[in-house]
């Protein structure tokens, strides 16, 4: 992740500063801090009647060609509820329900740093499955028989779903 030398207000150069009980960028012109915040996204598990799991190969890096759950970023003026169901129809051509929450995470990232992950259960769905936009394709998969998962959190949510013993 390459860091912040301008303040994005004045543009005059950040330097650091012990702020607020730990270092952050300060612009000393602004006599603001800089503050850094995870990139929200979200994410969803979706199982099929066989309680199989929907995953998309990734196109695109980080970890293209491996697997991961239909998501993404969090737009502007969104919730993470519909951000997730975008998502699912752009990478899937698939429309669903969110049944749960699963819960929320972080993935470390090198190009944002911090991703704040949200995922979610979806058991309800419609649709013809077909890999789109950063997927070069979409497959269901057993739980005890996954490909490699491009994703930490991913596979956390995924795990949170499915006993242990499924997934060996």
């Amino acid at each position: 992740m390459q860091k912040k030398l301008f303040c994005p207000y004045c543009g005059l150069r950040l330097s650091k500063k012990f702020y607020e009980n730990r270092d952050r960028l300060f612009c000393g012109h602004c006599n603001d801090p800089i503050y850094e915040n995870p990139i929200p996204a979200a994410c969803l598990v979706v199982t099929d009647d066989q309680g199989r799991v929907l995953l998309v190969q990734r196109s695109v890096d980080p970890q293209k060609g491996l697997w991961c759950l239909p998501g993404g970023f969090i737009e502007l003026g969104e919730s993470p509820e519909s951000a997730a169901l975008r998502e699912l129809f752009e990478e899937t051509g698939l429309t669903g329900r969110i049944h749960k929450l699963l819960g929320v995470t972080t993935n470390p990232s090198r190009l944002y740093d911090s991703v704040l992950l949200v995922g979610y259960w979806v058991t309800e769905y419609s649709g013809n499955l077909i890999a789109g936009d950063d997927a070069s394709d979409a497959a269901y998969f057993p739980p005890g028989n996954l490909p490699e998962i491009a994703f930490e959190s991913h596979l956390k949510f995924i795990r949170g779903l499915m006993p242990e013993d499924l997934l060996a």
